[in-house]
């Protein structure tokens, strides 16, 4: 029963851990989702539907760009996540500065290559109308020189959730969103510069967005900074192989745009490119947040893997699936609920487009849900390295589903079948999972476990690992006399179990004095005590303000009082190897004896 009692307080701590990053993750896929829907209503009202072509036919590039940028997140993430649960600390500035260097590489050449898009006309091998070419052109050309600064935004980003900086990411994505408002009403329906200022107002506000993100590190405030000199190679490659299963599904849909634009051109002409193009304007502020669970799934599977803890692996997927799931399902409500009013946004009630419009609303929502489920074991198959599932289900979700569905569906039924193809696609996906599964443990799928399908050799054994929970003072006490039992049931000798035990119970009432009472808030210490090897290996896991022993022993440390911090002296003394950090808004620590 405390066993139960154990685990249900530690899934209520990684559960809490996972809404609280959730929100600042979606925050940085909306930012782009918003701009996109504010250009959409300046095109459609203040331009015409040749904007809304152009943005529709920049859709494509928009997944390519977020897909490269993916990559990079993605691959860094997990990187990071992993060296963290192993306590690989110093490779940390590497990896921060490898990405940094590699996405500004990237991004300029991408930036340059968008300009000679403009310049030629190259979009005139899809587009025939001398208007669109027009509109698509300048597009191109005021959106080229934000490229830069909307990759290297997203890599800080990511860093800057890991260094529990939210109020900056908050203040970074408010200034972008209000100030590509003000640039595109400025230069759109004022100076009335088309598509090229429509474009121009996006580039400026994610030079603002990275802007304030980068006063950060400039200011040296941070603990990781950046340095040429860390930068390697082989680092560089590691993020990208980490990386890339993590944005297939991105590079795979620009071919799936391409496709479904092609087909819509055909089958339903101009107009259902405008329809598609005001639609996704508005999902994409929706989209983020099943694109969010993945970031912080990702995120915290990192260090989970990194530290073979199963059950902390099993957890994650479990509170992303279900009640991710349930506020995924709620959203999906909302947005068929809203139909006539979303739709309203861009055309009269009696345009033909308009009916087209609702119709797109009440429909293509209800993919969502499963595509939480699909994105989720996308992440896991990444993080986990299956070689099988990490390259077929992206390419699936992405746009081989939606792709053959739709060229058997429109042809026949119009904007309708679109719509229809999208949740197709989810089941596709799902019985892609189930099936993969079923075949590779050879029978039914009987819990979340066999759907996971851990890796052989994962993690420690049952009975070399115990739980424990910590809620109040009281029970430290007896911390020390469970830590020794465990140990010589294991066959550790006396004397180090109880050094283990003293351990122990020194750290947890460390937390239990400093932390508890910083703030009036429930806390609680999940104490994992693992017999590796010939390790004993003690991990503290709290939710309380940051709190590093090492950092309090170098700030009190008197020689002229010598007995001053005498616990936490002798701790150190008796451990091989004793690591702090404050991961993803959680205090960790790891004492190696």
């Amino acid at each position: 029963m405390t066993a139960l009692k154990s685990h249900a307080r530690d899934y209520r701590l990684l559960s809490n851990q996972f809404f609280r990053l959730l929100p600042y993750q979606v925050l940085m896929l909306v930012i782009n989702a918003a701009n996109i829907i504010i250009d959409s209503v300046f095109a459609s009202n203040s331009i015409g539907k040749a904007a809304m072509s152009a943005i529709g036919f920049y859709s494509p590039l928009d997944h390519f760009l977020y897909a490269v940028s993916i990559t990079l997140v993605s691959g860094s993430q997990l990187l990071v996540g992993k060296s963290m649960g192993k306590n690989h600390l110093d490779s940390l500035q590497s990896i921060f500065s490898t990405d940094l260097i590699v996405s500004a590489v990237v991004s300029c050449c991408l930036s340059v290559l968008m300009v000679l898009a403009s310049v030629t006309g190259l979009a005139g091998l899809f587009v025939e109308d001398a208007a669109e070419l027009a509109a698509v052109n300048d597009y191109f050309m005021g959106m080229a020189p934000g490229i830069p600064a909307l990759i290297l935004g997203q890599q800080l980003f990511s860093f800057l959730s890991m260094e529990n900086q939210t109020r900056r990411t908050t203040a970074a994505s408010i200034a972008c969103i209000a100030l590509n408002t003000g640039m595109d009403l400025l230069l759109v329906a004022v100076l009335k510069a088309g598509t090229f200022g429509l474009g121009l107002a996006s580039s400026v506000a994610e030079w603002t967005f990275f802007g304030v993100m980068a006063w950060f590190y400039i200011s040296g405030k941070s603990d990781i900074r950046f340095s040429r000199k860390t930068f390697r190679k082989k680092t560089a490659f590691a993020i990208i192989r980490q990386g890339y299963s993590g944005a297939l599904s991105r590079f795979v849909e620009m071919f799936r745009c391409f496709v479904v634009n092609l087909l819509l051109i055909r089958y339903v002409a101009s107009l259902g490119l405008s329809v598609f193009a005001a639609v996704n304007s508005v999902m994409a502020v929706f989209w983020p947040v099943p694109f969010g669970m993945m970031a912080v799934t990702r995120m915290m599977l990192g260090v989970s893997l990194g530290e073979e803890d199963r059950k902390s692996v099993s957890d994650i997927m479990r509170i992303g699936i279900l009640r991710g799931g349930l506020l995924q399902v709620c959203i999906t409500a909302f947005i068929i609920l809203m139909a006539v009013p979303f739709s309203s946004l861009f055309w009269s009630a009696g345009d033909p487009a308009f009916e087209m419009t609702v119709t797109g609303f009440r429909i293509i929502p209800l993919c969502m849900p499963l595509s939480v489920f699909s994105l989720l074991f996308a992440c896991y198959a990444q993080a986990t390295d299956n070689k099988f599932l990490k390259i077929v289900l992206p390419v699936v979700d992405g746009a081989a589903g939606v792709v053959l569905l739709s060229l058997l569906l429109i042809p026949g039924m119009g904007m309708t079948g679109l719509w229809i193809a999208n949740i197709l696609n989810g089941l596709l996906c799902l019985t892609l999972i189930v099936s993969y599964a079923i075949s590779k443990n050879r029978r039914a799928v009987r819990s979340l476990e066999d759907l996971l399908v851990f890796p052989e050799n994962f993690g420690v054994p049952e009975n070399d690992r115990m739980d424990i929970e910590i809620r109040q003072l009281s029970e430290v006490m007896s911390i020390s006399g469970q830590v020794v039992d465990f140990c010589l049931q294991r066959g550790v000798d006396k004397r180090r179990a109880i050094y283990a035990g003293l351990a122990m119970e020194e750290m947890a009432g460390n937390i239990v004095s400093h932390g508890f009472a910083a703030d009036k808030k429930s806390h609680c210490v999940n104490i994992r005590v693992v017999r590796k090897e010939d390790d004993i290996i003690l991990r503290l896991r709290d939710d309380c303000i940051p709190f590093n022993p090492s950092e309090r022993m170098r700030i009190i440390d008197n020689p002229e009082d010598p007995c001053g911090n005498i616990g936490l002296r002798i701790v150190y003394g008796l451990a091989r190897d004793v690591r702090y950090q404050f991961l993803l808004g959680l205090n960790v620590l790891t004492v190696v004896m």
